[in-house]
């Protein structure tokens, strides 16, 4: 006697017609569809639109200690890395579908609605797309942070160490004073008199420092740039 081999997506089929009718599966599909897309507009009218002077309301047992951050500890990386912190309204890239779906999974857990989003990101990303790392948070209150969804490439290895100039003044001008030191070693000897003094190779260096610092005040003044502490957190363009 032989057995004929069972097809699961005919028994599927069978178990479904048993207990559901055609009319309510398309009903119930398209009331999930639905929510789902109301859900999806709300959460992006909340990025798009809201400000981070909110409190929400979290469940703090049911939250991750790793992903909540003081203000401080923002500040200091931003600093360090030249980035801002800002409202998410005023950020210009794409959020990937992931960090709607983190939000919408948080406020299922929580039975919240979240607002007031940040997101940490370069400044350029706050005004033209690039590909470098956003991180998405919200706020829990009290100077606190959740870290919710990050997104794109890493940052350059070296960029702490790129940044570590315009973090001050002192910074910057030590900067220059050891560019414009080496610039004058490579200037060849006897180029501008027969016989070499160090008179004469402080001179040349204080007209490499001299001209190195014009171009960099010229240049800071002409784009309105300032020092990481003052811009992390600032939406002006011209910080």
């Amino acid at each position: 006697m032989f057995f004929q081999k069972t097809n699961i997506e005919d028994k599927l089929l069978r178990h479904k017609e048993r207990f559901s009718q055609p009319e309510e599966i398309i009903e119930e599909v398209h009331r999930i569809l639905q929510e789902h897309h109301e859900n999806q507009v709300r959460i992006e009218n909340n990025i798009s639109g809201g400000t981070g002077d909110v409190k929400n309301g979290f469940d703090f047992d049911l939250l991750e200690t790793d992903k909540i951050y003081h203000i401080s500890q923002i500040k200091k990386i931003c600093i360090d890395y030249r980035l801002r912190f800002l409202d998410s309204k005023y950020f210009k890239g794409d959020i990937p579908p992931e960090a709607f779906q983190k939000i919408a999974a948080l406020e299922k857990q929580h039975q919240i609605e979240l607002s007031g989003f940040k997101i940490i990101a370069p400044s350029k990303l706050f005004k033209l797309k690039d590909k470098d790392d956003p991180l998405l948070f919200a706020p829990i209150g009290n100077g606190y942070f959740y870290l919710i969804h990050k997104w794109g490439n890493d940052l350059h290895p070296l960029r702490k160490v790129l940044m570590w100039p315009f973090k001050n003044i002192i910074n910057l001008t030590s900067v220059v004073f050891v560019v414009s030191y080496l610039v004058t070693l490579l200037v060849p000897d006897g180029l501008f008199s027969r016989t070499h003094s160090n008179a004469q190779f402080w001179i040349i260096f204080f007209f490499m420092f001299k001209c190195l610092a014009s171009v960099v005040i010229f240049y800071g003044f002409a784009l309105g740039k300032n020092f990481n502490p003052q811009i992390w957190n600032s939406k002006y363009f011209n910080a």
